[in-house]
């Protein structure tokens, strides 16, 4: 019994002692891999060799006030657009235009089949002619009757029947001319013509389809109606008005329009805080109805930090500038640039102070960097 109980301690004392090795070995582990073993480096400012400013060029950062803008975005909207559709119910019988097309005012651009109102306008004709005979028979018979009466040979009653029946085929022949004038009109609704010059931007029926009275056949709109809509806040569209002069950046084309406020819609969007301001731009043919665009509201002015486009060092996304300290020390620091300016000019947001200098650097020394 002795042997074996010396044996269990023995074996547990093994254990134990394998698993307080193993922890010191872990511990021992996380200590060099966590630099416990290596010098470490005292806390504090040194500056680097060669910061020393020398010969290089130096500018000053300056302040400077300057008139900024605020980007409105919306989308161009023609203020003259038309539906063309069909007053009839007939078969259509040609389109001659397509999407994308200039038309101009008067042009045909749908052809109806017209052979019922052919067939109406002819036999509106054929009445009209009945109606001018009995007229002008009438009218020989009222005469002779004046003639009979003035001498006594004809009665005071045959003479009201003959003025009466005159006045029957007046009235006749009056209402199938109205009858020709109808017929006339619903033959022209078989040709449709364009009111107005436009682009077509939309066809909705092909030849051979029925046209349904109000039903869209085609969509132009006048391209020199083209108009920026955008939502504008209200604390810049109060003191905006009608006739103002404004610019509009369309980013499709990169291109800046002169633009005139033709609308601002008297009423705010709650949510949005803004007004819907309507500005006009000049025709081109390169702006589409519901292109993109910016309307570039001046916002008044504000005074901001300036410094030479030279002194800016481009490392990957960041920006940095040499600042010479009064010590003659030169610190880089991380900058966050703005807007270009004038020509060579650069607006910085932060990381420097007005009066400071900053290093100018060659394009060569930039690119080094």
């Amino acid at each position: 019994m002795k042997i074996k109980s010396l044996q269990n301690w023995l074996r547990h004392s093994v254990r134990l002692i394998s698993i307080v090795v193993a922890m010191v070995v872990l511990v021992g582990s996380i200590a060099w891999l966590s630099g416990m073993f290596e010098s470490k480096i005292e806390p504090g400012w040194t500056l680097a060799s060669g910061t020393e400013l020398t010969d290089q060029p130096t500018d000053v950062v300056h302040e400077v006030e300057k008139s900024y803008v605020e980007e409105a975005v919306g989308t161009l909207k023609a203020s003259s657009r038309m539906i063309v559709s069909s007053k009839l119910l007939a078969t259509i019988d040609q389109i001659t235009v397509s999407a994308g097309d200039e038309v101009d005012k008067g042009q045909v651009l749908i052809r109806l089949d017209d052979k019922e109102y052919q067939s109406r306008l002819a036999q509106a004709n054929r009445a009209l002619e009945a109606a001018t005979a009995n007229r002008e028979q009438a009218e020989k018979q009222f005469t002779r009757m004046q003639t009979l009466v003035k001498q006594n040979a004809a009665s005071r009653s045959d003479f009201d029947n003959a003025s009466r029946d005159l006045q029957v085929t007046i009235a006749d022949e009056a209402k199938t001319k109205q009858a020709v004038r109808e017929a006339e009109v619903m033959l022209s609704y078989t040709t449709i013509v364009a009111a107005k010059r436009g682009r077509i931007v939309d066809r909705t029926a092909e030849p051979g389809d029925i046209a349904q009275p109000g039903q869209p056949i085609l969509t132009l709109y006048d391209s020199t109606s083209l108009r920026l809509e955008a939502p504008v806040m209200e604390h810049l569209a109060v003191k905006l008005h009608a006739g103002d002069e404004l610019n509009v950046h369309v980013d499709a084309l990169d291109r800046t329009f002169p633009a005139i406020v033709d609308e601002i819609v008297p009423q705010a969007d709650a949510p949005s805080r803004s007004f819907l301001v309507k500005a006009s731009v000049p025709k081109s043919d390169d702006l589409y109805e519901g292109m993109f665009g910016r309307l570039l509201v001046p916002a008044g002015e504000r005074r901001h930090l300036c410094l030479a486009s030279d002194a800016v060092v481009k490392i990957g996304q960041l920006e940095f500038v040499d600042v010479v300290l009064p010590d003659n020390n030169i610190e880089r620091r991380l900058i966050k640039s703005g807007q270009l300016g004038m020509p060579g000019r650069q607006e910085v947001l932060s990381g420097v102070d007005v009066g400071e200098r900053v290093v100018l650097h060659q394009p060569a020394d930039v690119s080094n960097e």
